[in-house]
């Protein structure tokens, strides 16, 4: 059983987040550029052994896939043509932005680091990442697998 790394994928820049090798904890890692993603993926999945990749899944409040859902679908081709072998689901990541601006105030960050929009990414995919882990915990098991 190998690492899970979770991505909060945007158009500009990505929030990456990976396990411990026991995957118990969730932790974040510098933002890749959305250009760099791919090559970012190809070095560090078999350097660091990742054999899962969680995708969060844009959702409005009805459950439907959102505006945003549409930019991740051509990344998530391009990834199964470049990775066929990595496994790959989708997690609901709703609220995940407004919860981690809403930690970053409540940690005491002042403006000036919150307006900083690759530690909020950063932050969501460390969300996303746990709500992954706790759902596989907790037996709700409910991704949406690709």
């Amino acid at each position: 059983m190998g690492r899970v790394l979770a991505i909060d994928y945007g158009r500009k820049r990505c929030g990456i987040a990976v396990t411990d090798i026991l995957r118990i904890s969730a932790n974040g890692l510098p933002t890749v550029r959305t250009c760099d993603l791919m090559d970012f993926l190809k070095d560090y999945c078999p350097r660091e052994g990742v054999d899962l990749i969680v995708v969060g899944l844009p959702k409005t409040m009805r459950g439907e896939d959102s505006e945003s859902a549409r930019y991740i679908e051509p990344f998530l081709r391009k990834l199964s043509l470049e990775m066929p072998a990595m496994a790959v689901e989708r997690f609901d990541e709703r609220f995940t932005s407004s919860i981690a601006h809403r930690a970053m105030i409540e940690g005491g960050l002042k403006r000036s680091a919150r307006q900083d929009k690759s530690l909020a990414d950063k932050m969501a995919a460390t969300l996303i990442l746990t709500g992954w882990l706790d759902s596989r915990s907790s037996g709700l098991n409910t991704p949406f697998n690709l």
